[in-house]
């Protein structure tokens, strides 16, 4: 009789099998889901979790270069007027003795007096610089990167605003330098942000870190 009963009740599972199956179909087909889309929800709620955290990380970093840069270039502008003002045309001022002293000049050449034959074309690599670390920014995310070059992005244009505005005439102006240690070159705050940004991006390249954040080891 066990037998029989078994034998008898088996379309009747098949068919609510069947049927069971035949609802979950037709429940997807009215909802419009496909197959296996709950499993690619998630996979796709786990990756729109993640961007949304690598983006705030990036305008972070972004935010301190300009931080960085406007800081830099706020101190050299802020620098060389006070010295247009209180120092050019008088006697220097010494600050150590024989080894530093403020001593304002006019500089048309690169950092610390060279070149002063190609003023114009150090105005368009001080302008090709700010532009390519303006391009680089965005794919910034590394904080010590984020310095290194906001500290040359300030420097640029600090000594950049000089060749702009200042005498003799427009991308021919001479950069303002009165920062005077014995035996060395003049120079100003903007050429030290220069320096103090590429001495770091050296620092940074020797230790392997990218801009991006990454670590590679050669």
């Amino acid at each position: 009789m066990a037998e029989a009963e078994r034998i008898i009740g088996t379309p009747d599972s098949a068919g609510a099998d069947g049927t069971a199956a035949s609802d979950e179909s037709a429940a997807r087909e009215e909802t419009g889901a496909p197959d296996g889309a709950s499993d690619h929800d998630g996979a796709s709620d786990h990756d729109g979790a993640a961007a949304p955290q690598e983006r705030p990380r990036g305008r972070r970093r972004i935010v301190a270069l300009f931080v960085v840069a406007v800081l830099a270039y706020l101190l050299d502008l802020g620098s060389k007027m006070l010295v247009v003002a209180k120092l050019e045309g008088h006697e220097p001022i010494d600050l150590v003795g024989d080894l530093l002293r403020l001593d304002a000049i006019r500089n048309p050449g690169a950092a610390f007096g060279m070149g002063e034959a190609f003023t114009i074309i150090f105005t368009c690599i001080a302008a090709a610089v700010i532009v390519v670390i303006i391009r680089l920014a965005r794919k910034l995310y590394s904080l010590p990167w984020a310095i290194a070059l906001g500290l040359l992005l300030g420097g640029a244009l600090g000594n950049l605003t000089d060749r702009i505005f200042r005498a003799p005439g427009v991308f021919e102006g001479a950069v303002v330098d009165f920062i005077a240690p014995a035996h060395f070159a003049v120079f100003n705050l903007a050429d030290s942000a220069i320096v103090c940004g590429g001495i770091l991006i050296v620092i940074l390249s020797f230790r392997g870190l990218d801009p991006d954040g990454t670590v590679h080891k050669d």
